[in-house]
């Protein structure tokens, strides 16, 4: 069976998702925030070479590790989920089948505790 990075598309694909992903990301008033001062053509490299490993692709993630590279940015359970959601919103944009996005965005799940370590906002 082939890979999930192998049924989007590849490296292509994997490329055009980042790129979709981090301009949702930035126009979201929750969380482009947190990237202010970001290089974001380094940090689309990283996000693609961990996307392509995390969905089987060739590529091996040399980066920190979820907990490394978010540690002390304060990123609440809210700002999480909308992540996972812009995600998925990219994904589908590019023309990923749902149960696929699915799938990826259950993979996403187990870095929830990894990832969060703010307070939650009042509703």
């Amino acid at each position: 069976m082939a890979s999930i990075f192998d049924r989007i598309g590849g490296a292509s694909a994997v490329s055009a998702v980042v790129d979709d992903f981090y301009g949702r990301v930035l126009a979201d008033p929750r969380l482009a925030s947190h990237f202010t001062g970001t290089d974001m053509s380094k940090l689309k490299s990283h996000q693609r070479s961990f996307v392509a490993a995390a969905l089987g692709g060739p590529q091996e993630y040399r980066g920190k590790s979820m907990g490394e590279a978010h540690a002390g940015l304060g990123i609440t359970a809210e700002q999480f989920d909308a992540v996972v959601a812009h995600l998925a919103g990219a994904l589908e944009h590019c023309g990923v089948e749902g149960e696929t996005i699915t799938a990826i965005a259950g993979a996403l799940a187990p870095l929830k505790a990894q990832i969060v370590s703010g307070e939650a906002t009042a509703a």
